[in-house]
């Protein structure tokens, strides 16, 4: 996996798991700063390639008086800034064809949401603009079914492509990873997971997202022990006054000793 393709990315030569991590949304700059300083220094010491991970907005909320976000490109325009102030990648998702274009201005990975991934029109445009594409595996789909995904984005003409694993919907409200799916996924593009949104517990009757934050370490692991490529988090200073998804973030107090346990894990398990 050449993740030289990715402007500014650290690390590549450590042979470490990369990581794509951040707030939910975009809340404002100041936290957004804030945020990526502290994911940063933990990355440089532990030797680990880190994109900067913030929505511009928030197009899937479970009620219309749920938050969305700040503004398109104020939101994107902070995403800019992160970029620029620490030299460092960033990715935030696309909902609507129009929106590829304008983000590929700012960010330099797009995601394409579980909720979305099989909206070809979507991908195509997205795969057009020539960034990264991550591709977030459907709730709904079996592994083998994101071949169709990945090829979407290659028949564009784009072969940067990456396929993150979210979990699958377990009942009603809650997900499960089926690890089985990893070494599947990664036969098609280097595969991630997410830590973080595999432990949301969706469809309360409140209309507010739960979730596990405390098998976020579990789930980890299981993901590095397995192999993948990458690993997917959200974080934030004060999750349970975050805008979005703070239920299922990890505190970022907990960042250091979490990365550090798993970069221990990936090196007995690639024996250096």
């Amino acid at each position: 996996m050449n993740l030289n393709l990715v402007p500014n990315i650290k690390h590549t030569d450590s042979n470490n798991f990369f990581l794509l991590a951040g707030p939910c949304a975009i809340e404002g700059e100041e936290m957004a700063l804030k945020i990526a300083e502290h994911i940063l220094k933990v990355t440089d010491k532990l030797e680990i390639p880190f994109v900067f991970k913030g929505s511009f907005k928030k197009a899937n909320r479970s009620r219309i008086d749920s938050f969305s976000g700040i503004g398109d490109e104020k939101a994107l325009k902070i995403l800019k800034k992160v970029s620029d102030t620490f030299n460092i990648p960033t990715v935030t998702d696309i909902h609507e064809v129009t929106d590829a274009a304008m983000a590929a201005e700012y960010v330099d990975v797009l995601q394409i949401p579980a909720f979305l991934v099989r909206q070809t029109d979507l991908v195509v445009a997205a795969a057009k603009t020539g960034k990264v594409i991550n591709l977030k595996k459907g709730q709904f789909m079996s592994p083998g079914a994101m071949k169709h995904a990945v090829q979407k984005v290659k028949d564009s003409g784009n072969e940067k492509v990456w396929i993150t694993d979210r979990g699958t919907m377990f009942g009603y409200q809650d997900m499960i990873v089926d690890f089985r799916g990893i070494p599947e996924m990664q036969q098609f593009a280097p595969t991630i997971l997410d830590i973080t949104h595999s432990l949301q517990q969706p469809n309360q009757s409140s209309g507010v997202t739960g979730g596990k934050p405390e098998l976020i370490e579990t789930i980890a692991r299981a993901g590095i022990a397995v192999g993948v490529d990458g690993l997917f988090l959200e974080t934030h200073f004060d999750p349970a006054n975050a805008k979005s998804d703070g239920a299922n973030m990890l505190h970022l107090d907990y960042l250091e000793n979490l990365l550090s346990h798993l970069v221990a894990i990936r090196k007995t398990i690639n024996g250096f």
